[in-house]
């Protein structure tokens, strides 16, 4: 394999070049390959699943830059080299992440507690709801979260009297701008 150090010409170079070669940068490297050919293999139901989530997001991206409003916010989120394209379009793809170690140990059954959880997304967690079920699954209790001034944590304060508390689950659901929605159920 032949090397060329220091090529002023190719330096930083990337892309196709007529219908024969490719420059790719890798490690502060430039490559030159053949171009690469379609796969005659049949995509995987994983492989379908995951161009149906683009397309999903690609227009869910396409539908925010349209709105000035909207577009505005993902451009204020959007890093060096980025656009608001790219930025609703990852917001999309990525749901919010609830705290691993969530715990509601202080949780008593009475009314006025607050329960808490940490919750970050990518762009912005647009609501969370919690719900209070006892040990047979009925539901006891169930309500909107308000956000915190530090804006990670997420507070809900209870408002059901619950003596039987013992064995029972609170559910945190977050949901961010596009809707994608992420589950924690935590024994009580």
């Amino acid at each position: 394999m032949a090397k060329s150090k220091r090529n002023v010409v190719t330096h930083g170079l990337s892309g196709l070049i007529g219908d024969l070669l490719v420059f790719r940068q890798r490690a502060g490297k430039t490559i030159v390959a053949n171009r690469p050919k379609p796969s005659v293999k049949p995509p995987t139901t994983a492989m379908l699943k995951v161009r149906g989530m683009f397309r999903k997001a690609v227009i869910y991206a396409t539908n925010i830059i349209q709105d000035l409003t909207r577009k505005a916010e993902y451009e204020k989120a959007a890093k060096n080299g980025q656009s608001a394209f790219n930025v609703a379009f990852a917001d999309y793809l990525k749901g919010p992440e609830i705290e691993e170690d969530l715990s509601f140990a202080n949780y008593t059954g009475q009314t006025g507690q607050k329960l808490v959880a940490s919750i970050i997304d990518n762009f912005r967690v647009a609501s969370v709801n919690f719900s209070i079920r006892d040990a047979g699954g009925d539901l006891i209790e169930s309500g909107e979260a308000e956000q915190s001034e530090d804006g990670l944590d997420w507070v809900y304060t209870t408002t059901v009297d619950n003596p039987s508390f013992a064995g029972g689950v609170v559910i945190v659901k977050a949901y961010d701008q596009p809707g994608n929605e992420t589950l924690v159920q935590v024994m009580v």
